[in-house]
């Protein structure tokens, strides 16, 4: 099986290449944003055939109850910012009546027991991330996230353009909150990513 892992940073894609993998596995290293991932993993699956793709990552939790360290599947994202300013009000873009498609869903994931095994969750992909309470509180309302990254939905878009199947799989580094990098526990996601991993590897 030919499979492409994708990991904005290096230390994402370290989690991975830690573990043991009995598959013919690419990584590729995007750069941070939406735009880099989108681009690069578009020109991955458009030059070579994969059979699966893979997203590993960390990500800030809206959830309470996903604490740093939790992992989870992300099944379903969005561009948050994707709409318009009417004075102090956000128009989602479905409402602008424009062509594309701000929500990406993963109606069929890959059968892995690893993989089945996590919280699947709703995420939003951002070019800033939420660090004000009132934005976060906004955000909250408008379309009720559970964890938010920088990456994800530009991921999904390219596997779904390419009709490669695909998994979204993030560890919590944080909570989404006033800026708190005392808080972070970025090491520890890392480590949890790379065992979780090592499991999704090891049932495929």
């Amino acid at each position: 099986m030919r499979i492409l892992v994708v990991a904005a940073t290096e230390p994402e894609a370290g989690a991975v290449r830690a573990v043991q993998i009995r598959h013919d596995v690419d990584i590729l290293v995007t750069g941070v944003g939406m735009v880099a991932t989108a681009a690069q993993t578009s020109r991955a699956l458009a030059q070579t055939r994969y059979n699966l793709a893979l997203n590993f990552g960390v990500c800030g939790s809206f959830d309470r109850a996903l604490t740093p360290g939790s992992v989870v599947h992300v099944t379903r994202d969005r561009i948050a910012e994707l709409g318009a300013e009417d004075d102090e009000a956000f128009v989602e873009f479905e409402a602008l009546q424009l062509p594309g498609e701000p929500v990406f869903v993963n109606a069929a994931p890959p059968s892995n027991a690893a993989l089945g095994a996590l919280p699947a969750v709703t995420a939003i992909t951002v070019n800033t991330v939420h660090g004000n309470e009132r934005s976060i509180e906004a955000v909250r309302r408008r379309f009720a996230p559970q964890v938010e990254s920088m990456e994800g939905a530009a991921f999904m878009c390219a596997c779904l353009i390419n009709g490669v199947p695909f998994a979204q799989v993030r560890a919590v580094s944080n909570i989404v909150e006033r800026r708190n990098r005392g808080a972070w526990r970025i090491g520890e996601a890392l480590d949890r990513l790379g065992r979780t991993a090592s499991s999704i590897f090891e049932c495929i």
